[in-house]
């Protein structure tokens, strides 16, 4: 039994840092032969199950490729969320509930070089005078970065991870999300070019539902998404353009924001454009794009209702313009024609709380028919709610992009 595997996995990635020509590019079989070589010799001096000859391997492997102790837990598929505090607090969100894992860096610097490993390969760059970024790992995952002296608990990480295979409006209505009946009025609505907007708040998701939404996109069609860090993966489309914002560099210039690439993109001949969130004055030129025959267009904001998402596009708007606000709503009834607001309830399951049409506007406001609302009818003995959309009585009112496509203007 070995009694500190922390310390023994530091010693034999130490002799494999001898061993190894680190100043060439070495291929991960090559690194794990030198790994097995020494891991043998060290047998021969105190006996290793072959559970901890494993542990090992896995260990030092990934401290020099990997992710260090995180790459257990990014490897976990049941891991939605990975926090990390500064070296020695770990936490993690499993099923819906957030628990402290017994893992531990060792030292800041081990998780420094953890951080600039991540940020380095996506080409971020993340230090004391720009202490903040996003970036994300090669499955997909979303990273947010905050080094000392912002972050006053030491280098702190947040992990939002994303299944290796995207979600489907299947799994959706499996987990209660949306009804059969729902994903079809969905369905119809993504392939009549309807605008869709998708809102909630934090962890409410957001792009796992976009993801879901995206499966609905014909084949046939060329498809350009625009995000900070590039998370959604739309499958199914081969006529796909992915683009990604860039930071600025060290001198300040070379900054490529989501306002920039819409404006590209709309030089691109797209069939749909889907901004993966929408955060500020971008948001004009998405209304823009929308309002100029770019219909079908997807994207995501943050808001904790339907109503809030209209106030918060407003702002945003008036971040990189001053318009005036009758402007701004008009533009914003012109362009959204559908609203789906999701929410995390009590028991931690994300639900669709409404799916709202915009109808225009009117009286100095925005208009809007409530077509699914979800209504909670109690609890089981888990303390799960019990509850799902259900439709109101209210008919939907512009179904001229039904007939446009030829699909049923039943609602």
């Amino acid at each position: 039994m070995i009694e500190n595997m922390t310390e023994y996995i530091q010693s034999v990635r130490q002799l494999v840092s001898e061993r190894l020509d680190l100043t060439r590019d070495l291929s991960d079989d090559e690194i794990r032969e030198v790994i097995s070589v020494i891991i043998t010799e060290k047998s021969q001096e105190k006996y290793l199950s072959l559970t901890e000859k494993k542990a090992v391997m896995d260990g030092v492997f990934n401290s020099m490729r990997g992710l260090d102790v995180l790459q257990p837990l990014v490897d976990d598929p049941s891991v939605t969320e990975i926090m990390i505090n500064g070296p020695d607090d770990v936490f993690i969100e499993q099923d819906g509930r957030l628990f402290k894992k017994k893992v531990s860096f060792g030292s800041r610097e081990k998780l420094e070089n953890v951080i600039q490993n991540i940020v380095a390969k996506v080409n971020r760059t993340v230090n004391e005078s720009t202490p903040i970024v996003d970036a994300r790992l090669q499955d997909g995952s979303r990273v947010n970065v905050v080094l000392p002296p912002i972050a006053l608990n030491g280098p702190t990480v947040t992990i939002r991870k994303f299944p290796e295979n995207p979600m489907t409006v299947q799994q959706l209505i499996a987990y209660k999300s949306i009804t059969p009946e729902v994903a079809e009025f969905l369905e119809r609505c993504v392939k009549a070019k309807y605008n869709i907007f998708i809102s909630g708040g934090t962890g409410s998701g957001k792009t796992t539902f976009l993801n879901a939404m995206s499966n609905f996109i014909p084949h046939d069609e060329r498809v350009i998404t625009i995000e900070d860090s590039a998370e959604l993966q739309i499958r199914g489309v081969d006529n796909l353009v992915r683009l990604e914002t860039r930071n600025a560099n060290m001198e300040g210039k070379g900054e490529i924001t989501i306002r920039d690439l819409i404006k590209s993109s709309l030089r691109m001949r797209p069939e749909r454009i889907v901004v993966g969130e929408v955060r500020g004055a971008e948001a004009l030129d998405m209304l823009q794009a929308m309002n100029t025959g770019h219909d079908g267009s997807l994207s995501t904001g943050h808001a904790n209702s339907t109503k809030d998402i209209l106030s918060r596009l407003e702002t945003m708007v008036l971040t990189g313009a001053q318009i005036p606000l009758d402007a701004i709503r008009q533009q914003i009834a012109s362009a959204v024609d559908i609203i789906i607001q999701l929410s995390r309830l009590r028991d931690k399951s994300r639900r669709t709380m409404e799916i709202t049409e915009v109808l225009g506007y009117e009286n100095g406001e925005i208009q809007l028919n409530p077509l699914y609302q979800f209504v909670e009818t109690g609890e089981d003995e888990k303390h799960n709610i019990i509850g799902g959309l259900q439709r109101t009585e209210n008919k939907m009112v512009n179904i001229q992009k039904f007939l446009s496509a030829g699909l049923s203007d039943k609602v």
